[in-house]
């Protein structure tokens, strides 16, 4: 169940609906009521009414008794990232990138302690992990998730590392504090970051960040290979460029939209009657 707010205008039963539909996820996309009320803690009475809702909204489907969300649900994240404009502007950039080095490519965002995926153009191979819009992977453990905590101050960078990882996926390699600190230093210095068998074995990445127009770091983007076939040599010295360059032209194409003039329309003159 996701962590509770302590506000005085916290709205319990919608916290409750949010965690009925995460408890769907790619290795659980079907449950009966007994399985959703024991995923998210709740009473059975409790759960049948949420998925009587979400099912009456078009956000679920039952079929003999097992429920199933619905692609409407798509609409619920996809609002977030069409506000951003951003898989617009970056889908171009990251087809003719993996056209370049025959590699996936995947964009994303920080969400805590993870990383969240926003964006992804990948190529038919076998990886240890399986990746999709919305996936969440521990940030510390890939090169996205490096990138975007080293682009944090000191305080925010606290907050997100002590927030407990919502991915359900147990890094390979598990690094400490004094650790992370100086391999986010280091980022910092180099403008990109790399991660060999951190995630899962086999999975080598290196990612660069992606700017907006005052140059803030608003998300990462990555080149992602497998372990056995390409070196890291081979990642940093021939796939990097290509990946910079096609995260320079997002951020460029980003900055150039959010100068884009912004239209104040007259407010209509009152109809005479």
């Amino acid at each position: 169940m996701a962590q509770r707010g302590e506000g005085p205008d916290f709205i319990e039963a919608l916290a409750r609906g949010l965690d009925v539909i995460r408890a769907f996820h790619a290795d659980q996309p079907r449950m009966t009521l007994a399985e959703v009320a024991t995923a998210t803690g709740l009473a059975r009475p409790t759960a049948r009414r949420i998925l009587l809702t979400l099912e009456e909204l078009g956000y679920v489907r039952a079929t003999a008794g097992v429920h199933e969300l619905t692609p409407r649900v798509m609409e619920l994240g996809m609002a977030y990232v069409g506000a951003l404009s951003l898989w617009d502007m970056a889908r171009p950039h990251m087809e003719q990138l993996v056209a370049a080095t025959g590699e996936s490519s995947s964009i994303s965002q920080l969400d805590g302690s993870d990383i969240v995926y926003l964006a992804r153009v990948a190529v038919p191979k076998i990886i240890a992990l399986r990746v999709q819009i919305g996936t969440r992977f521990p940030a510390a453990a890939t090169s996205q998730g490096k990138v975007l905590l080293a682009a944090l101050p000191p305080d925010r960078l606290d907050a997100a590392l002590a927030t407990p990882s919502r991915s359900g996926i147990e890094p390979w390699v598990r690094l400490g504090r004094r650790t992370i600190d100086t391999m986010l230093r280091e980022v910092n210095v180099r403008g990109f970051a790399t991660a060999d068998n951190e995630l899962a074995p086999g999975i080598r990445s290196v990612a660069v960040p992606i700017r907006d127009a005052r140059g803030d770091v608003r998300a990462a983007m990555n080149v992602t290979v497998n372990a056995a076939e390409t070196s890291m040599k081979t990642l940093l010295d021939k796939h990097l460029p290509h990946l910079q360059r096609a995260a320079g032209a997002i951020s460029s194409d980003w900055a150039l939209w959010q100068s884009r003039p912004q239209l104040d329309l007259p407010t209509p003159s009152p109809t005479p009657v």
